[in-house]
């Protein structure tokens, strides 16, 4: 496995740290342009896109035949890394969740030239936003099978009862991708009674009950709470076919993992780059922080956490460009990176004291954030069952080189 970067895509990724550094982290400093939310306001990222767009840095993920730029997933993870070097970043890029996963699934899965002008293509342009509905109270979480919100047939149409939460971006989301289940859980479990559904704001026998607030800084259109009480959708805008709900997820959040992991390298990177310019000049006891034994420690085990998630992340990337699922490797890249941001953030706020705990660095802003990781697409308690479930099963195989 070569992990090194082709010139083309090097080159690529300098653009995007460069366009970053000059477009992008000055916004940080600007109080006025960020929202309620603690985040950039839409108009504002509007007008850094056209930016971005101008110099060629857009879409990432997408092929070039839909105006992205195709660079593979190994290319995705070192300029993702480089892009949310800012927390701002990725949405510049229209690399952010959840724009990001849904667009890599409905990349995938549409069948028709037609379906992709009309669902993929306006997100892919950056003219609306999307969201992927399948989180449920009391219901489907990092368990599918618990899922309630039912689709039923009626005709040519499906009509959706239920509820869904926690749905990231719902908020001014024009694009929905819906999971509900269409028949009971079979003899053999669950893998059959859940179908995907494609569904537009505009459309009647929905809405959106609360933004809920939440404990760190919000994605653009927050985490929201959604009742569905006789939204009706074509059998046209159903995904795949009926009961491939789950594999739909599984296409969606396999790559959609991994990119999350990307996202947090770059933040977790952006932590130690703002400790370590403290720590090489504040002085203490005549001389600088950096030249302390315990400083070092704290910095050297931050670096080393974050250079080991590279190289899982790139592993996992590198696998999906060669076809493979990857499932065990985003497993563990995904635990393993949401520890690493966690503690660069924390050896940051520790070591530029009370400025890390204040406003005047983003560090804060990503220590509140970087709470999330260990939930969000898969606690990391199930994905060690997947790592456990994968063991028992393969035993020494599980550890088996590439050949």
């Amino acid at each position: 496995m070569d992990f090194s970067l082709s010139p083309e895509i090097e080159d690529y990724r300098l653009r995007v740290r460069a366009f970053v550094e000059k477009n992008v982290l000055p916004l940080e400093k600007d109080k006025s342009v960020f929202d309620e939310h603690e985040n950039i306001r839409e108009d504002v990222v509007a007008r850094i896109r056209l930016l971005a767009k101008a110099e060629g840095l857009w879409a990432f993920q997408m092929p070039k035949s839909r105006g992205g730029q195709g660079i593979g997933v190994v290319g995705m993870a070192a300029c993702y890394e480089e892009a949310a070097r800012s927390p701002f970043g990725p949405v510049i890029f229209n690399a952010a969740p959840p724009d990001d996963g849904n667009m890599i699934l409905l990349e995938k899965v549409l069948k028709t030239e037609a379906l992709k002008e009309r669902w993929l293509q306006p997100i892919i342009d950056g003219r609306v936003r999307s969201a992927f509905a399948m989180t449920e109270p009391k219901g489907c979480g990092s368990d599918p099978s618990l899922t309630y919100t039912k689709a039923e047939k009626k005709g040519d149409k499906w009509v959706i009862t239920g509820r869904k939460w926690f749905i990231t971006g719902a908020e001014g989301a024009q694009h929905f991708i819906l999971i509900a289940r269409t028949s009971p859980p079979g003899p053999d479990g669950d893998r059959k009674g859940l179908t995907a559904f494609l569904f537009d704001a505009s459309q009647p026998g929905w809405r959106i009950e609360r933004r809920i607030p939440i404990m760190g800084p919000e994605e653009h259109g927050g985490h929201c709470e959604i009742v569905f009480d006789g939204l009706e959708i074509p059998d046209e805008c159903r995904l795949l076919e009926v009961g491939d709900g789950l594999k739909v997820t599984q296409i969606r959040l396999g790559t959609a993992r991994l990119t999350h992991c990307m996202r947090w390298l770059g933040l977790s990177k952006r932590c130690l780059e703002e400790a370590g310019n403290y720590v090489t000049q504040r002085m203490s006891f005549g001389e600088t922080l950096a030249q302390h034994e315990g400083v070092q420690w704290m910095l050297g085990d931050a670096a080393k956490d974050i250079h080991i998630g590279r190289l899982l992340t790139m592993n996992a990337a590198w696998k999906l460009d060669q076809g493979d699922f990857a499932r065990t490797d985003i497993s563990i890249a995904k635990i393993h990176v949401a520890d690493a941001l966690h503690k660069a953030a924390d050896t940051a706020i520790q070591l530029l004291g009370a400025q890390g705990y204040s406003k005047d660095t983003m560090v804060e802003w990503i220590y509140r954030y970087a709470r999330q990781a260990r939930l969000v697409d898969g606690a990391s308690e199930i994905h060690k069952m997947v790592l456990s479930r994968a063991y028992l099963s393969e035993q020494d195989d599980f550890f088996k080189w590439g050949v």
